[in-house]
């Protein structure tokens, strides 16, 4: 059986065959990573959907481990105090974990130093830990894969920004393509005499040649690292964005310039402030800001994607096979959560082929938030009655999921409070609700409608107990019962059913058996 046929395989109905069971899926249900980088080491415990995975565990450590190697070509002396000390807390975690060993990579700091070799050896003698120094562009594969475990499609330019480099990829096609390292990280430009005019001069000349080796032909950056996401918070703030979810947040060339202005020109601890960011990251933005201007204009991208995914994300989709790789990364986190936390798991794929029929001519994209909305609609039934919309519409635009931009986020969110609440008159969400069209607004709202319907109509199946059928040119919504949904069609079903044919503009019309 060749690939594809082995996909379809796999995914013989609307949502895909289950993989919890699978073996190759069990073995990552929680896998323990830790990335010891120039300016900060982090430990990190995935769990739960193998391809879309929670984050049970994640702890960083700002060690400084590269601050002045520029200068003196060693490893910053309270830096290896700081991460060696960190590093025995994490060997000491994965074991009350049970999740032992850890996958351990070591970037820019411990392999430019030339007492990084010394530092592996003391870090396995002291905790056990085996540390894999990994070169740039390693580093940059890594990071690339990163942003295709949340982005299967992603097509352009990784930019993966550290303390001491700053690593280039190309992703296309599933793919990771050429790959370059440079200079390029905060603390390198530290050491640079002559100010912020030869710092300028510097980034733009080392800029100049990446773009020359990795083209100029990349509609889109994806850029990865605390530094970037800094920076992404910052827009967010002088923009006013009515969100402050950083992954998959996106901004243009002329947004990135205006807010590099506007760094520069305000007080670098009141921005801090305002932000909530931390002030050994604070410190590396004036600097990252510039390489970042210089990166716009260069490469002169349409678009600028935030990946909060990156080079410890790419060491878990390293161990995916890639049966697991092809999966929608957004419908197997749902998948997982219906799984933990609805009342009946399956029962959004029921719910599902009862309302398919009111969207006959959705696209692919939009079968996939149907689908993604339906698997949601009962995982918030535990929180109060009173704010259960609120909090379903909170949980799905802040939650960790990747493959879901900020409209789409808000669309699900939207959903998923009309699956509660007839109105959205008056949310405290309405600030949110802007980043969608209007369109996008009644199409959320019919969606939840149809959720709120079908989910109260029968306990098993709304299919066994009736059909749904929208005919647009008759402009008339059709409920077919059956012998078995008659009794079941009561005072509240029928409310909320003919809530839903005003939600559609349409006529209601009952067929009874």
């Amino acid at each position: 059986m060749n690939a594809k046929a082995q996909a379809q395989a796999d995914d013989w109905d609307p949502f895909g065959k289950s993989i919890f069971e699978d073996a190759s899926s069990r073995a990552l249900a929680r896998v323990g990573v830790v990335d010891v980088g120039s300016n900060s080491v982090r430990m990190v415990v995935f769990d739960g959907a193998a391809r879309s995975p929670a984050y049970f565990y994640n702890e960083k450590v700002m060690a400084g481990l590269g601050q002045g190697l520029a200068e003196t070509g060693r490893l910053n002396p309270q830096g290896r105090d700081r991460a060696l000390s960190a590093l025995r807390r994490f060997a000491l975690l994965a074991k009350g974990m049970s999740i032992a060993p850890l996958t351990c990579v070591a970037t820019a700091a411990v392999r430019e130093a030339e007492d990084g070799d010394e530092f592996r050896k003391l870090v396995e003698k002291e905790t056990g830990l085996k540390l894999h120094v990994i070169d740039g562009r390693e580093e940059a594969r890594l990071s690339a894969q990163g942003v295709l475990l949340g982005w299967p499609e992603a097509e352009g330019l990784i930019c993966d920004i550290g303390g001491n480099s700053m690593e280039l990829a190309e992703v296309r096609n599933a793919q990771v393509g050429r790959r370059v390292t440079s200079p390029l990280g905060p603390f390198q430009l530290q050491m640079i005499k002559g100010g912020k005019s030869a710092i300028r001069k510097h980034i733009h000349c080392v800029v100049t040649d990446l773009a020359d080796q990795m083209g100029r032909d990349h509609d889109r950056i994806y850029l990865v690292g605390g530094s970037w996401r800094a920076i992404a918070r910052l827009d967010m703030e002088r923009c006013k964005y009515p969100m402050t979810v950083l992954h998959e947040y996106r901004m243009d060339p002329s947004s990135v310039t205006q807010t590099v202005a506007w760094i520069a020109n305000n007080d670098i601890n009141a921005l801090r402030s305002r932000t909530g960011t931390s002030a050994a990251r604070m410190d590396l933005v004036p600097l990252a800001s510039l390489v970042l201007q210089e990166l716009m204009e260069q490469f002169n991208p349409k678009e600028i994607a935030v990946s909060s995914y990156g080079i410890r994300e790419g060491m878990l989709y390293e161990q995916m096979p890639e049966r697991l790789r092809r999966r929608d990364p957004l419908l197997e986190a749902c998948r997982h959560a219906e799984r933990s936390m609805a009342r009946m798991p399956g029962f959004g794929k029921k719910l599902y082929g009862f309302i398919e029929p009111l969207f006959a001519a959705a696209n692919p994209q939009q079968l996939r938030m149907i689908k993604a909305a339906c698997l949601l609609h009962d995982t918030t039934w535990r929180a109060h009655p009173d704010y259960r919309a609120e909090a379903c519409f909170d949980n799905v635009t802040r939650a960790n999921m990747g493959a879901l931009s900020h409209p789409e986020r808000v669309f699900l969110g939207l959903a998923l409070l009309h699956r509660y609440k007839n109105s959205r008159a008056g949310s405290t969400m309405e600030p949110i609700f802007g980043l969608l069209t209007d369109a996008q607004i009644q199409e959320a709202e019919v969606l939840g409608k149809a959720m709120r319907f079908g989910a109260m109509f029968a306990i098993h199946s709304p299919q066994n107990a009736g059909a749904l059928k929208l005919y647009p040119k008759r402009n008339v919504l059709e409920l077919k019962l059956t012998k078995h949904g008659v009794g079941l069609f009561g005072e509240v079903a029928e409310a909320r059913f003919l809530s839903l044919a005003a939600a559609l503009k349409a006529e209601p019309s009952i067929v009874r058996p």
